[in-house]
């Protein structure tokens, strides 16, 4: 089968199109025929070696830690009710760049009916993590709502969820092209983060108030800015570092400023819930009420390109894989 690999740490350039052997089923497992895999930027991150939150994957390694399609062999001790089922198939962090993937058969999740395979490959981390960080955020009906990254895919699934909790939205991107998606989407004020007076931009937005809430997916500077114009009595929400480090408020600074602070370790918690919080998003988006923003695929081929556009930030919302 074709795969693609990771022959050394590094850039884009070190993911290589080769071929493997098919994937046998073995007892508790299946094999799924992919139709898509996912990328996320922390596996960009990964695969430079730099990521501090990951155990670096033995060299080779095909990339790839979450896929859709359908299984196509069970092992022993697996219900052949799968057989041939449209699933999305948890694979840790590995395995996924490739035309077949080896999956633990607890680790499947099933697609539901009129949900395309790539809208639910959008959906199951992005989304389970947007409807988890807005329920731990207890957005309230007219709600000042600053997201980070708001043209990615987590932020562009924020953007919705906190207009549909009724909260007033204001995007925060970098570029035209990604402004003009966060209108699209409905927030009601956009703002351009390379601007030096970005923050200035927030506080007109909100009536010189600041945001409620605040959820923060970039860190840096960005972060701290973004923090130091969130309102008193409002919540400060990190799921993110994109800038490379994540945004760090110590209770002191969180005191004084009145703000609850909400950092990256609230992640650490998330897995137990993931499986009700993307069965919702899924059935949301199965009634139109969420749209997934998929905003490039690339065929298996050229990963390395699609690596390279989720770490240049040239992309919006959601990047897939299709094989």
């Amino acid at each position: 089968m074709r795969v693609v690999e990771v022959i050394r740490f590094g850039g884009p350039e070190v993911l290589v199109p080769g071929s493997a052997p098919d994937p046998v089923a073995g007892p508790g497992q299946v094999v799924v025929d992919v139709a898509v895999a996912s990328l996320t930027f922390v596996e960009t991150q990964i695969r430079r070696g730099v990521d501090e939150w990951h155990e670096r994957p033995q060299l080779p390694y095909v990339p790839g830690g979450l896929v859709a399609g359908q299984v196509s062999s069970v092992g022993e001790g697996v219900e052949r009710e799968w057989l041939g089922r449209r699933v999305l198939a948890e694979l840790g962090d590995t395995g996924g760049f490739a035309e077949k993937a080896l999956a633990e058969a607890g680790e499947l999740f099933p697609v539901p009916d009129g949900l395309g395979l790539p809208e639910a490959a959008a959906l199951f981390s992005d989304g389970s993590t947007a409807q988890g960080l807005v329920e731990k955020a207890a957005i309230a009906p007219g709600d000042q709502v600053l997201v980070e990254a708001a043209a990615g895919g987590v932020g562009s699934l924020l953007v919705q969820l906190a207009r549909e909790a009724g909260a007033r939205v204001i995007g925060a991107a970098r570029g035209a092209r990604k402004l003009d998606v966060l209108r699209e989407l409905g927030a009601d004020a956009v703002v351009d983060y390379s601007a030096p007076d970005w923050t200035e931009q927030v506080l007109e937005a909100t009536g010189g108030k600041g945001p409620d809430v605040v959820f923060d997916g970039v860190g840096g500077q960005i972060g701290r800015a973004a923090f130091s114009v969130t309102a008193r009595g409002g919540r400060f929400s990190v799921h993110g570092a994109s800038s490379g480090s994540a945004t760090e408020i110590s209770p002191e600074e969180a005191r004084q400023q009145g703000v609850e602070v909400l950092g990256i370790e609230q992640l650490f918690d998330f897995g137990p819930h993931q499986r009700r919080w993307a069965e919702k998003m899924m059935a949301k988006a199965a009634a139109g009420t969420i749209r997934p923003l998929i905003g490039q695929t690339f065929p298996l081929e050229h990963a390395a390109e699609a690596h390279a556009a989720v770490e240049n930030r040239t992309t919006v919302g959601k990047t897939l894989i299709l094989t």
